[in-house]
């Protein structure tokens, strides 16, 4: 194959990749847009063991069948549940590829004599520093995700001194690899200071923030891979890494805008505060609770299982209406029931209402969480509203169901100033007439921050409990 031809194939299949992005964007698409990407990136790797003539390397199938058969094995067993963590394992994947490339190509293995080796060794020490802060840091939100770590920050005495050594330390390694033929003690130094970083600044994020951490892993994975390309000379490596990289950091700004949160705080671990008791979420009505209107009473009246006390017949309600907003969150993927709401949604399509979902851009753990758990459960695409295209409409909704959700549905983010959620854009439902909340309880969200839609006295439903349970019994009192 002739480099001009090379070329030509390696920007068609740039091209295609970013369109396929372009169409995951969009619900209708995103299934074609995931099919086009994975094809393109399949080409690119036929195309570079054709280019490279690497073909007679026997190994390399090995390790393609073995990779093929871990991926299947993941896509089968894995539930949709415990997507997040999977995508997060498989962004450190992706940063221990790029490190393994940059390690071989450090110490020179596999690797054809270049005309300049002070490059090839920056780039080298690039790629091992950079995927493993995204292994290390992907293996850290993991393990939150799963509650195998806690899902609070964790903040070390001192933390942002020693995450400041970490730093320098990698700088002057990577400073020093261009001067030195030792490149033995480079790469020591750069594996396990990289590696302690990767640890250092994702232990101290909350579990609240991982979809904005998950993004800028996804992002520093493509950035390994790009700088790991450019240390072999693979203009694919580069092009696609770096697609995935720019890719991954829009969606990473897209992600902090819609919290109304800064990079530098989520990485600091500044956006959680000590969350409140039950009883102090129930008794206590601050200034901004007060804002709500009418609805505000001084306290919440509880039924001994833990309900309000309802003056209207929940039943009646849900049948006269005649337009319903579901809104979907965490707490649905906790107790899985997106298949229950896609019943309850059914019910009231057979009732002669018309049902959407409001999808708040953070809701859940990764970004796209709860538009993955309600196609599972086939959840008409035309029916997933993001939220610029739905919060107009709350006022004029009947009914409004929210499913586990709490900071994203928060009212008090537009009035209560110094909170971590203040300034943070949220789903209008506190403007709709008749509100069924579905949450486990009445503790504030990750943000911390009591909810005033919890002390409205007339138009609120409070169910609590699972929300498999709670949602069924909505079902039931729909008939």
């Amino acid at each position: 194959m002739s480099e001009t031809l090379y070329y030509i194939i390696c920007i068609i299949l740039s091209v295609a990749v970013l369109s396929g992005i372009s169409l995951m964007s969009k619900v209708k698409t995103a299934v074609a847009g995931n099919l086009l990407s994975a094809v393109s990136v399949l080409l690119g790797i036929v195309i570079t063991l054709l280019y490279k003539e690497l073909f007679s390397g026997w190994t390399i199938y090995i390790f393609m069948l073995l990779g093929i058969l871990i991926g299947s094995t993941f896509a089968y067993r894995v539930k949709m549940i415990e997507m997040p963590q999977l995508v997060a394992l498989l962004n450190g994947v992706g940063g221990l590829a790029s490190a393994l490339v940059g390690v071989l190509s450090l110490i020179g293995i596999g690797v054809v004599i270049n005309e300049y080796p002070i490059f090839v060794n920056v780039t080298s020490v690039l790629a091992i520093v950079v995927g493993l802060i995204t292994l290390s840091g992907s293996l850290v939100a993991a393990g939150k995700l799963h509650k195998i770590l806690p899902q609070k920050p964790v903040v070390w005495k001192k933390h942002s001194t020693i995450v400041t050594g970490f730093i320098i330390i990698l700088i002057s390694t990577i400073i020093y690899s261009a001067f030195t033929s030792n490149t033995l003690i480079v790469l020591a130094i750069s594996v396990v200071f990289s590696s302690l970083f990767g640890y250092a600044f994702a232990i101290r994020v909350g579990g609240a923030d991982m979809p904005i951490t998950i993004s800028l892993l996804n992002s520093l994975s493509g950035v390994a891979g790009a700088i790991a390309g450019m240390a072999v000379n693979d203009l694919m490596l580069v092009s696609i890494g770096g697609i995935v990289g720019a890719s991954g950091l829009f969606l990473t700004q897209i992600m902090c805008k819609a919290m109304n949160r800064s990079l530098s705080d989520i990485l600091l671990g500044k956006t959680s505060v000590e969350k409140k008791s039950p009883k102090e979420v129930v008794a206590e009505a601050d200034d901004t609770i007060e804002k709500v209107g009418d609805k505000v009473v001084e306290e919440v009246q509880q039924t001994e299982d833990n309900r309000l006390i309802f003056k209207r017949d929940e039943g009646e309600v849900l049948r006269a209406a005649k337009s319903v907003i579901i809104v979907p969150g965490y707490g649905m993927a906790l107790a899985q029931a997106q298949h229950l709401v896609r019943t309850l949604a059914d019910k009231f399509e057979e009732n002669g209402a018309e049902v959407k979902f409001a999808i708040h851009p953070v809701a859940g753990r990764m970004p796209g969480h709860m538009n993955v758990l309600l196609a599972e459960a086939d959840v008409p695409y035309d029916k997933l509203y993001e939220m610029d295209d739905v919060n107009e409409q709350f006022e004029e909704t009947d009914v409004v169901i929210v499913i586990g959700a709490n900071d994203v549905i928060n009212p008090a983010a537009r009035d209560a100033k110094d909170t971590p959620i203040y300034g943070m854009p949220v789903l209008n439902v506190d403007k709709a007439k008749e509100i069924f909340i579905c949450n486990f309880d009445l503790n504030p969200g990750y943000a911390g921050v009591d909810n005033p839609l919890y002390k409205r006295k007339e138009g609120i439903y409070l169910l609590l409990g699972d929300a498999k349970e709670t949602v069924a019994s909505l079902i039931d009192r729909f008939n």
